[in-house]
């Protein structure tokens, strides 16, 4: 299938369009935010559309035609203030879930943050970045996409094992970008995640085996 991208120049989404770029089964369309973005990635034969989470969504839902996925893995980074946090994080998000449906794109993985489901646990130093992922969240939920949230825990930039831990709910913990990108591949085709949220940290269990256990 093709998998539209939203973060593609963000550090899992790298991971990930090379990852896809491999893949036999899938192929990337990578969105990014200007010319010199697309231009990398073009000369590496990925698929690119420029395209920002601040534009309408019918602008969005125009870059999403013709791709049988999408997988947001944006987010305004931690140098911005809490307005961008809301405008990339949360709306950005929710217009990229309109233009899904709009165009009819069925299959929404988006990458929340470990707990972002229960407001309790929440990291105060960071507290506006788990507000835009919480309700971006419930608004997925909501919505007649086929979703998958997938909620990390720390991310970190160690080489990928391979291996993590997955339930409901997990109170702490790391992982690496690259086993993010690997499990958002593995959850793709896999049934077993549609309409499912979960929590993921290192582990021992495989990737492709932890998701059926789900």
């Amino acid at each position: 299938m093709k998998v539209f991208v939203v973060g593609a120049n963000g550090q899992i989404g790298r991971h990930l369009i090379q990852k896809l770029k491999k893949n036999e089964e899938h192929t990337p369309k990578a969105m990014v935010r200007n010319e010199a973005q697309s231009l990398q990635l073009k000369n590496e034969g990925i698929e690119t559309v420029i395209a920002n989470l601040e534009d309408k969504v019918e602008t969005i839902a125009d870059a999403i035609k013709g791709c049988d996925a999408i997988v947001f893995t944006a987010g305004s980074g931690g140098k911005t203030g809490a307005d961008k946090t809301l405008l990339i994080d949360l709306d950005g998000a929710v217009k990229t879930m309109e233009a899904a449906e709009k165009v009819g794109i069925k299959r929404f993985i988006i990458v929340s943050a470990l707990q972002a489901h229960h407001r309790e646990n929440w990291n105060e130093s960071i507290k506006p970045y788990y507000v835009a992922k919480h309700y971006a969240d419930r608004v997925l939920v909501s919505s007649n996409l086929d979703y998958t949230i997938i909620r990390p825990g720390g991310l970190l930039n160690d080489p990928g094992t391979g291996k993590v831990s997955i339930a409901e709910n997990l109170q702490r913990g790391a992982i690496s970008r690259e086993d993010v990108a690997e499990l958002i591949i593995a959850c793709l085709n896999e049934k077993n995640t549609l309409r499912r949220s979960f929590d993921v940290v290192a582990g021992e269990t495989p990737i492709n085996v932890a998701i059926k256990q789900l």
